[in-house]
């Protein structure tokens, strides 16, 4: 619609032109969420071979053997074998980062004016 005066005579067409609108919203929104679900749905609790774990982390084999056996990676031995999986390997990866995730610009401003206020001073009574 452009900036032009409606009259009572185009309110149809203009309801029509907005359902028209809505309806192809309605669907985009179906569509993102529909994708959104199938991302969620994909099994991230798979077992992988140490091989596989140490391709997955760019850890040496030797390294990732080493780890297994110290019980800092999660892992079992069911029997001659070490089982990773990847979901376990996932959140290993996440709680032993050194450096932290970088803050959004509005984290990073709060935290600015955070540290720059002024502490009120101590009034004895």
């Amino acid at each position: 619609m452009k900036n032009e005066l409606l009259t009572f005579n185009d309110l149809p067409q203009v309801v029509a032109q907005l359902r028209d609108e809505v309806m192809g919203m309605k669907v985009a929104l179906l569509n993102l969420q529909n994708g959104t679900t199938q991302q969620k749905r994909e099994n991230t609790h798979r077992p992988m071979s140490v091989e596989e774990a140490a391709e997955y982390t760019r850890l040496p084999l030797g390294t990732m053997y080493q780890k297994l056996a110290e019980g800092i990676i999660p892992g079992t031995k069911p029997g001659k074998r070490w089982v990773i999986y990847q979901d376990e390997l996932d959140k290993w990866l996440d709680a032993n980062r050194k450096n932290e995730v970088p803050m959004s610009a509005d984290e990073f401003n709060a935290a600015v004016l955070a540290s720059h206020r002024r502490k009120p001073k101590n009034v004895r009574v």
